[in-house]
């Protein structure tokens, strides 16, 4: 690591640090919202809620890809910048490589069992006879043929940002999403025929993502000799200490991911059990509420390296500093934007769709799901901490906590006595009561690292 990065992790104003490292992501998580809300708004133009209902069923398969790709670019990205916060630079790097190598295995193996098994998949999700089709379309080009460049993609930029190059990872994100943008409407309504709208769009992003990983491959390439990244040739062999350290990070990280997807799915499927109409609304709501997730992702990967490398170097004062300073920025913005869905629910839904009855219900389900969003972003925050500090089994128990013991629970059982009333509500029960809890946890580790400390 090249002595500005030294004092981007170690000496700079955190709050300066903070904004190098979370603006570019910032940018390039709203960059991937934009191309994500394109689609949508693209899809939605065709005045076809079928096509909106079959690209939310094929986005919950798109989520299980990104999980894959955060097992190694979470757990291997974390890992990496604490090696390099204790000064091993050579573990770090092996711990790079063997990220890589990994991330394209898996992303073969994912992609060829999507192909086996996609219809009965797809089923399960929710697709009925009205958007198999359409959905099959979009799994095919962006999972099964772009499964490779989709995970890479997503896994070497949280390395390139670890490294402490977090501008040059939210260019390489961001040129990706844009690109994406740019080939939606040329493959939607200019070169593919009508009715083929949905395939337009998945092979738009299939490119987009091939695109954005060849940009990672030079980067890696273009700074292998000022960090520890490097384009693997063979298996790294690491430790089992680093093993275990890259999968309890890694893979809780990846889980949280799944159990997200899996609360969409449970959300998609009780929404489709009030017909086509309101999983369409729900469809657009799940991507509106992505603005401040989104964002609160950034500053949370932002934080992440800085938060590692200051616990790995011990410097514990540098290092809750970021995580007050990014707790701030989250909470306020998302408050905002609980704000605007309050005020503007029905013109925010016009924009993605014309008709009338998709609006209406669009405009309930977001102003009563936003109101969750502050409690969210506590959350995550203290996940993210957690996965920062070496502390995979705490996140995972709070991604636990959070799915399976609170949201699917409460909103099935929601469900069953209000209705769609029930549903729309019970996420901000649950984010309520999983905030609480994410607290106490923080506390409790907190405390037993100064006792740590203190008998050291």
């Amino acid at each position: 690591m090249t002595d500005n990065k030294n004092v981007l992790f170690e000496t700079m104003k955190p709050s300066k640090a903070l904004a190098v490292m979370a603006l570019p992501t910032i940018i390039s998580q709203m960059i991937i919202l934009l191309y994500n809300l394109a689609d949508t708004w693209f899809i939605g133009k065709t005045g076809n809620p079928y096509m909106i209902g079959a690209s939310s069923l094929a986005l919950t398969i798109y989520l299980a890809v990104t999980a894959l790709a955060n097992v190694f670019g979470v757990g291997g990205g974390t890992l990496m910048v604490r090696l390099t916060g204790e000064k091993n630079t050579d573990d770090a790097r092996k711990v790079a490589s063997y990220s890589v190598s990994m991330a394209f295995i898996s992303a073969l193996v994912f992609s060829v069992l999507i192909l086996i098994f996609m219809e009965p998949v797809l089923r399960l999700l929710g697709a009925s006879d009205n958007t198999l089709v359409y959905a099959k379309q979009y799994v095919l080009t962006t999972t099964v043929l772009g499964g490779i460049p989709t995970i890479l993609s997503m896994c070497m930029p949280q390395l390139l940002r670890n490294a402490g190059y977090s501008k040059e990872a939210g260019f390489g994100v961001g040129l990706g999403s844009l690109l994406n943008v740019a080939l939606d409407p040329l493959f939607m309504f200019v070169i593919l025929p009508e009715g083929k709208e949905v395939l337009g769009a998945g092979i738009a992003t299939m490119l987009s993502n091939f695109c954005s990983m060849f940009y990672f491959i030079i980067m890696f390439r273009k700074l292998r000799n000022k960090t520890v990244l490097t384009i693997p040739h063979r298996i790294e062999k690491i430790n089992k200490e680093q093993r275990k350290s890259l999968y309890s990070v890694g893979i809780p990280a990846a889980v949280a991911i799944f159990l997200f997807d899996l609360v969409t799915i449970v959300i998609n499927r009780l929404s489709a059990s009030y017909g086509d109409i309101p999983l369409a609304s729900m469809g657009i709501v799940l991507k509106l509420e992505r603005i401040p997730i989104n964002t609160g992702l950034g500053v949370c990967l932002g934080m992440v390296p800085l938060v590692a490398y200051n616990f790995g170097s011990g410097n514990h004062k540098r290092m809750k500093r970021f995580l007050a300073l990014a707790s701030i920025a989250t909470i306020a913005f998302s408050c905002v934007c609980v704000l605007c869905f309050e005020l503007f629910s029905e013109p925010i839904l016009s924009t993605f769709i014309s008709d009338q009855e998709t609006i209406s219900r669009g405009a309930e389900f977001l102003r009563g799901r936003c109101l969750s969003l502050p409690f969210m972003m506590v959350g995550y925050l203290i996940v993210n901490y957690m996965n920062a500090i070496n502390k995979g089994p705490v996140s995972f128990l709070l991604s636990i906590i959070r799915h399976l013991v609170l949201i699917i629970p409460i909103m099935l059982l929601m469900n069953h006595l209000w209705n769609l009333d029930g549903l729309i509500w019970s996420q901000l029960v649950a984010d309520v009561i999983n905030s609480v809890i994410a607290v106490f946890l923080y506390l409790s580790v907190n405390h037993k690292l100064k006792l740590t400390r203190s008998s050291c």
